[in-house]
């Protein structure tokens, strides 16, 4: 007997087609809207230490703006996969010459070496992907978890921001959620930003 389809992966692998058929004119379109919307954000010029993220499977697409915040001497992270603590991201600090190597899923990332590791309390923003959101921030990740479970650690105190980054055909009507899910305050498109 077969199971019922799981609606979170009926849902997943529709918006991954939908992000993929975007030609690659208009993923740099949106890459350099997204540019422009994100300078426009009141808390950049307040924020020094900023998670971003390498595009991959069609994602939006942060590189333009991390050129433009490094111009302005802002100090970016990568996410990269715990090499202790299974399921869990570090942010390494990354800057045009760090060396990237592909991680277990084909996702380039930099050595995670203690000295370049910032820990989570003292990130100020964090940019993170995802595949579907919807009216409420609710955030559909490519379901693994690890944004989920590494956010789930910032202290009830903390001020850093946490914005999902996405293209406007992934929002969806309603994203199906589960207990886990930490739904996001604030989601920007290359044209619109969502506040929640």
């Amino acid at each position: 007997m077969s199971l019922p389809p799981n609606p979170r992966q009926q849902l997943r692998a529709l918006i991954r087609q939908r992000r993929k058929q975007l030609t690659p004119n208009q993923q740099q379109l949106a890459a350099t809207q997204l540019v422009q919307q994100v300078l426009a954000l009141p808390l950049i010029q307040q924020k020094q230490h900023i998670a971003l993220y390498l595009a991959n499977d069609g994602e939006l697409d942060p590189y333009p703006l991390m050129q433009a915040l490094w111009q302005q001497g802002k100090q970016l992270y990568l996410p990269v996969l715990h090499p202790f603590n299974a399921g869990y991201l570090l942010f390494v600090h990354y800057t045009p010459d760090t060396l990237l190597y592909p991680n277990r899923f084909g996702i380039p990332e930099p050595l995670p070496e203690c000295h370049r590791v910032l820990p989570l309390r003292q990130l100020e923003l964090i940019f993170t992907p995802l595949v579907a959101f919807d009216q409420a921030g609710n955030r559909l990740g490519m379901g693994g978890g690890f944004y989920d479970r590494t956010l789930a650690q910032l202290p009830k105190d903390s001020t850093c921001e946490v914005i999902g980054l996405a293209h406007s055909c992934q929002q969806v009507e309603a994203v199906p959620t589960e207990a886990w899910d930490i739904p996001l305050k604030q989601i920007i498109t290359p044209e619109h930003m969502f506040e929640f």
